[in-house]
């Protein structure tokens, strides 16, 4: 989930996307036939107008649809962000593009179950593959956190960090999940990016999971926060557009509502690699509240990431089964909330493996355990 940057004078990803929709027609002129490039359905190259020859020039990917058509007026290209394109009252244009595939790098793809998700073209990665986005949601994080009992229990608000909101599938079957029981939940989701989630928007129909949420989300697009009511559930839901481990590298990260359960759905470690590193869940683990207790479920079954949960102070066992994978990975800042904890067996398995050292850095590579590390996990309390 690192952020980086796109070509546009410094533009993130999610506000080049935004931006190759701003442009509106002013007149419900003829456009001329669409060019069919790469798979990807693009609009005619603009007119290179003066208005638009400074935000254009650096965009080649951004289209007008035909003659007779004007930009709206916009900031100047250093200052543009996704924000701004709400404020022009653009939100449609975002979510009503014609095309199953998004010209910001997102396409809608049929699962072998007939349900749909979103697949990232740049990560070369679906959303939710095999068992689809409320299956995989509802198994992985809603189930395995036990989210419905804990929130019975509950008193005052709960706090669930989605860590990866893509497309929202985790924090929508969470939430619907506990819509019929009377709790407070305070939602936190991250990302450095809000494409998937405007493009999911568009395909919500086939996406079907989005149903009854979509004015939230739209103001969630706005404003990076939304809160409503919804049946005797109480929802407060901010988004935090960053980088995910530098933003816990700051001294305002402390600030953050400490959770009772994070979903943790990044991308895969080869592919997103500064998410899955050691020094990240060590951050993450200072940011716990000691006497809150928490649990962390995610897809991988690694034992490159059991490790390095490990390493960082989290208690780990073996998570539950969902879609063609046996076993997935639970961590928690206690004990209580593993049921079945690794135990020696697998420590030994550990020792002879060749992928199970963490990633210090960035950089995706596999490696058995160093001495150090060794060393580190025999003291760990989970195996004395």
């Amino acid at each position: 989930m690192s952020g980086d940057l796109s070509q546009g004078r410094g533009l993130r990803g999610d506000q080049l996307g935004a931006a190759r929709y701003y442009c509106q027609p002013t007149t419900p002129s003829p456009s001329p036939p669409l060019e069919e490039r790469a798979g990807e359905r693009r609009p005619s190259r603009c007119p290179p107008t003066a208005v638009c020859q400074r935000f254009c020039a650096p965009l080649p990917a951004l289209r007008w649809r035909g003659e007779g058509e004007t930009p709206v007026a916009v900031p100047r290209c250093d200052q543009f962000n996704l924000a701004a394109l709400f404020e022009l009252g653009l939100t449609r244009a975002v979510l009503k593009s014609p095309s199953v595939q998004s010209a910001t790098g997102y396409r809608l793809v049929k699962l072998a179950n007939g349900s749909h998700s979103v697949h990232s073209l740049a990560h070369h990665e679906t959303f939710h593959p095999v068992v689809g986005p409320v299956a995989e949601a509802e198994a992985l994080y809603v189930r395995q956190l036990r989210l419905v009992e804990r929130l019975q229990r509950h008193t005052g608000e709960f706090v669930l960090w989605d860590v990866g909101l893509g497309a929202a599938a985790n924090a929508l079957t969470a939430l619907r999940a506990a819509r019929d029981i009377s709790c407070s939940i305070h939602l936190l989701s991250f990302d450095h990016t809000l494409e998937p989630l405007a493009f999911a928007l568009q395909h919500r129909e086939a996406l079907g999971y989005l149903g009854g949420y979509e004015a939230h989300l739209e103001r969630l697009l706005r404003e990076q926060h939304c809160a409503f009511q919804d049946g005797a559930q109480t929802v407060r839901w901010d988004m935090h557009l960053s980088d995910f481990p530098a933003l816990l590298e700051q001294p305002s990260a402390t600030k953050l509502a400490k959770p009772h359960a994070i979903m943790f759905d990044a991308f895969s470690p080869a592919k997103n690699p500064a998410m899955w590193t050691q020094p990240l869940f060590a951050n993450l683990f200072r940011l716990l509240a000691p006497d809150r207790p928490c649990s962390l479920p995610t897809y991988s079954r690694s034992t490159m990431l059991r490790v390095t949960l490990l390493l960082a102070g989290f208690f780990v066992g073996v998570g539950h089964a969902t879609g063609e994978k046996e076993e997935t990975t639970i961590a928690a800042n206690t004990a209580d909330l593993i049921d079945g904890p690794l135990d020696r067996r697998w420590l030994e398995r550990a020792h002879r493996s060749t992928s199970a050292e963490p990633m210090w850095e960035p950089v995706y590579r596999q490696a058995p355990l160093s001495p150090a590390t060794r060393d580190k996990l025999l003291q760990h309390k989970q195996f004395c």
